[in-house]
């Protein structure tokens, strides 16, 4: 049997972008959506106090640690299925499998590339919080972790689905706008309007340059050292 090759017509190759964007994009908000839940600490913050929202996240930071090598490990799945076979009937083991598998394949689809083989986002975003509620004043930490969930949230989903202007890191002046605006927003209800400024700039840089080790990391602790010591000035 003979193969013909044919090429791709440009309509096929359009509908493959789309389609491709489209998942990035679901993969995104998935993955920004479950990002909110560091919402949970300025909450915790207002309604239980300092020392609450601190054991909080530690417990946190804790069990992020204990799932860290599961989630890494490409085998995991596999291996809790098989050890769980013996507890239950063929039945009620398939249902159960169905679901773990199910879950490992959401996890893996917003699982960015460099999570593969090191700590992921949350771990680095919670030890962050971390240092924030322990060192800054209420009203600071508070806002600079909100900012860190709500605008970062903001500007990945936007850059995605509307990023037309990119620079050479990839990053958009789409998301960085989205970035720098609804910081500067979150940040008018926490600070005055001078420091707002302030730490929406450097929120938007550290966020746009990805300062390591991560930008989930790096940019509250970032936004609320550079706020204090304008404060202090």
């Amino acid at each position: 049997m003979i193969f013909h090759n044919r090429k791709i017509k440009p309509k096929s190759i359009r509908e493959c972008r789309t389609y491709i964007s489209r998942v990035t994009i679901k993969s995104e908000i998935t993955r920004k959506t479950l990002h909110l839940t560091g919402l949970l600490i300025p909450v915790s913050y207002i309604y239980m106090g300092k020392e609450l929202t601190l054991l909080f996240i530690a417990i946190s930071i804790v069990v992020f640690f204990m799932i860290e090598p599961y989630r890494i490990s490409k085998n995991t799945t596999t291996m809790i299925i098989e050890g769980i076979r013996p507890l239950f009937n063929e039945e009620t083991f398939k249902v159960i499998s169905r679901g773990f598998e199910m879950v490992d394949k959401k996890i893996r689809e917003i699982t960015r590339r460099e999570e593969e083989t090191c700590i992921g986002a949350h771990l680095y975003f919670a030890i962050a919080a971390m240092i924030n509620v322990l060192f800054f004043p209420a009203e600071l930490a508070m806002a600079t972790i909100t900012v860190a969930t709500i605008s970062d949230a903001l500007a990945a989903i936007i850059g995605k689905a509307l990023g037309k202007h990119r620079f050479k890191n990839s990053k958009s002046l789409e998301g960085s706008t989205a970035f720098f605006v609804s910081a500067l927003i979150i940040f008018y209800f926490f600070i005055p309007f001078n420091y707002a400024i302030l730490g929406a700039l450097v929120g938007t840089a550290v966020e746009f340059f990805n300062v390591p080790p991560n930008d989930n990391f790096s940019n509250q602790l970032a936004m609320s050292f550079f706020i204090y010591m304008a404060m202090l000035l």
